[in-house]
C-alpha cells in the first residue's frame, strides 16, 4: 500500500527512516530526476518561463529541427537566453547529496536525469545519464564532415563551420527526436537491475523516461516517489514522500549508519 508523508513529525520521521533502510539494503539504487529538482535551484521549468520577450513564443516551436531550420538566429538566441538563466543558479542540497553519496559508494547508484541544465554534473555527479541531452553543450545540425571542428566554429547566431557552413545547435533532444540510444540502453538496464528506484521531482508525464519507473516496478524493485505534488507514477510507488527534494535527499543520503 502506498504510504504518503504528511505534515506530522512522527510520520515524517518514519517515512525517512523507511526509505533510508531501503537505500541501505539495496545493492544498486537508480535515481530518476525531473524538472522539479532544478526548479528548486531556481531554474524555470520548460513551460513555466513566462516572463519577458520569450514568453510570447511556444516552447514546442523553439525546440524542433523544423523550427530551428526556419529561423536559426531566433532559436539560437532563445537557447542563449536559457543558458544565461542556468548560469545564474547553483546546485541545491539535493544535487549535492546525490553526488556525495555516489562518490562514497562507488558503483551503487545510477543517476538518470531528464534535465538538461547540467546541475547534477556541476554538483560533482559522474556518469550522469542525461536522457534529453545537455544544454551547455553543442553539436552539429547536419552530419559531421571531416572538416567540421566542433571546438572552433565561426562566431555567429548561430556559429557555423567555416569549411562547410554546418550550423551548431544545442546538444539537447528536440521534439520528434529519439533519445540517445546508448544512454537510454544504460537507463533501461539500471531500471531492470536496481533494487530501489527513486523518482524525484518529475510529473511522470514525459515518455519514454517515465516508463523507467514502470520497468523497475515490473521487475519487483521498490519505487519511491519524492515530489510535493501528485504525479502520474504514484500508482507504481511503494512509498511517497510529498516534500521538496532539496529537503528530503540530504536526509536520505547524508548518513546511512542505521
Amino acid at each position: 500500500m502506498v504510504q504518503a508523508l504528511i505534515d506530522n513529525s512522527s510520520t515524517w520521521a518514519s517515512s525517512i527512516a523507511t526509505v533510508r533502510q531501503w537505500i541501505h539494503e539495496a545493492q544498486h539504487v537508480a535515481v530518476l530526476t525531473g524538472a522539479g529538482v532544478s526548479a528548486e535551484s531556481g531554474v524555470p521549468t520548460f513551460r513555466d518561463d513566462t516572463r519577458g520577450y520569450w514568453a510570447k513564443f511556444k516552447p514546442e516551436e523553439m525546440a524542433s529541427e523544423a523550427g530551428y531550420r526556419k529561423d536559426p538566429p531566433h532559436v539560437w538566441r532563445w537557447y542563449e537566453h536559457r543558458r544565461a538563466q542556468i548560469a545564474r543558479v547553483q546546485p541545491n542540497a539535493g544535487h549535492l547529496a546525490l553526488a556525495q553519496w555516489a562518490h562514497q559508494h562507488p558503483d551503487r547508484m545510477t543517476l538518470i536525469t531528464q534535465n538538461v541544465d547540467g546541475l547534477h554534473q556541476q554538483a560533482g555527479s559522474r556518469d550522469v545519464l542525461s536522457l534529453h541531452g545537455e544544454l551547455r553543450k553543442n553539436r552539429w545540425l547536419n552530419r559531421r564532415c571531416a572538416e567540421c571542428d566542433l571546438d572552433n566554429p565561426t562566431p555567429g547566431e548561430p556559429p557555423y563551420c567555416p569549411a562547410c557552413g554546418n550550423l551548431l545547435r544545442p546538444a539537447v533532444v528536440w521534439f520528434g527526436e529519439s533519445l540517445p540510444g546508448a544512454t537510454w540502453a544504460k537507463a533501461e538496464q539500471a531500471a531492470e537491475e536496481c533494487q530501489l528506484m527513486l523518482v524525484v521531482g518529475t510529473s511522470g508525464a514525459v515518455y519514454p523516461a517515465a516508463g523507467l519507473a514502470k520497468i523497475a516496478h515490473r521487475t519487483d524493485s521498490r519505487v519511491v516517489i519524492i515530489n510535493p505534488h501528485t504525479s502520474e507514477l504514484d500508482s507504481v510507488a511503494d512509498h511517497r514522500i510529498t516534500m521538496p527534494s532539496a529537503q528530503v535527499l540530504p536526509l536520505l543520503f547524508s548518513s546511512l549508519e542505521l
